[in-house]
């Protein structure tokens, strides 16, 4: 059974065993797929346990796609990963791209409202 984005838990923070269950990926691959992938990279919590969030999940499941159902290599994967990085905005490009819109419509209001 394929895990899918909507299937995955509503909760802010996944233990690696947690996430080892839900992907159905060995702890020490996952541990391994760190060191490969720099985009996966869980918080620590004070005890120094991995703490992934839902995006991290996300890129464990697309990396688990393409290493094993697409049959891409190790670097293969990191350069289609990175490919894809470029040539989409990243969140923050986003986030910016609308408070900038918000910014016009309250200006073109707040310039309605006192005329």
């Amino acid at each position: 059974m394929q895990l899918t984005d909507s299937k995955i838990p509503e909760k802010r923070y996944f233990r690696i065993g947690e996430v080892s269950a839900l992907t159905s990926i060995e702890s020490y691959v996952l541990r391994y797929w760190e060191t490969e992938f720099p985009k996966i990279k869980p918080a620590r919590s004070s005890s120094g346990q991995r703490l992934y969030k839902r995006r991290d999940i996300e890129t464990i499941l697309q990396i688990k796609d393409l290493l094993y159902q697409k049959k891409f290599t190790i670097a293969g994967a990191k350069k289609h990963l990175q490919q894809e990085k470029a040539s989409k905005p990243s969140d923050d490009d986003s986030q910016r791209l609308m408070l900038e819109q918000v910014r016009e419509e309250l200006i073109t209001i707040r310039d309605l409202l006192n005329k």
